[in-house]
């Protein structure tokens, strides 16, 4: 069950376009159709837990923008180690403005790749409020079913962004988790990250995240990621 929630919780942190990588609070930003990323990161926890993960994406035109990707993870949990498969959606339905939320819409599935297993389902609303050119809110709120136990959550997150008007620093502290019942109450306790992002190009950032009871098990973890950026028709 353990194993279960790390795999399904981060499946549920969609990495969207400005938050992004491992960070678990979404946003409602959805780029151009034709831009394509490709995100990483490498988690350790302090119980000597760790988590590996590769998330391609792109957007695609289906009458609009839609996002599509799919989060590919390597875990260690007591151990054991799993591999899980998730793909997801998510396209934007209110436009994000300074003093106006922006809303999307997102979901998708997660699958067990060692016993070709399919595990669950979520979908979830990401909503964001610009407060300025600078700094903004996001606010998560959703659902999610575990297949295998058959337990159903709700989801939720808050987030804030703060960059520098160069967009070379972004620094970013969120809260965000699951409730319903659960075997262990460390699942059901909120997970903290606070992370910084250095972006010296435009189609390239690395990100120091440290972040605690990620996985539902109330560890320390500290992660390392990176994005590519690929820009429609090359921009």
């Amino acid at each position: 069950m353990r194993g279960l929630c790390a795999i399904a919780l981060l499946a549920l942190a969609g990495r969207a376009e400005a938050a992004g990588t491992a960070y678990g609070v979404d946003t409602a930003e959805v780029g151009e159709v034709g831009n394509c990323k490709i995100e990483s990161w490498l988690s350790w926890a302090s119980n000597q837990d760790f988590i590996g993960v590769t998330n391609p994406s792109c957007v695609v035109d289906l009458t609009r923008p839609v996002e599509l990707s799919v989060q590919l993870q390597r875990a260690r949990a007591d151990g054991e180690w799993g591999a899980s498969a998730a793909p997801k959606f998510k396209t934007n339905i209110i436009p994000s403005a300074i003093g106006q939320f922006g809303v999307a819409i997102a979901g998708g599935a997660m699958f067990d790749l060692l016993t070709q297993e399919h595990t669950g389902l979520y979908a979830y609303v990401p909503a964001t409020l610009r407060l300025s050119n600078v700094v903004r809110i996001n606010l998560n709120a959703g659902w999610q079913w575990d297949r295998i136990a058959d337990r159903h959550f709700v989801t939720y997150g808050a987030g804030v962004d703060w960059r520098t008007p160069d967009n070379v620093w972004t620094l970013t502290a969120e809260v965000f988790g699951l409730l319903g019942q659960a075997d262990s109450a460390a699942v059901t306790q909120p997970r903290f990250q606070v992370g910084l992002r250095w972006r010296p190009i435009d189609r390239f950032s690395m990100d120091v995240i440290l972040g605690r009871n990620i996985a539902g098990e109330s560890a320390n973890w500290i992660t390392l990621a990176t994005s590519i950026r690929f820009p429609a028709s090359g921009k």
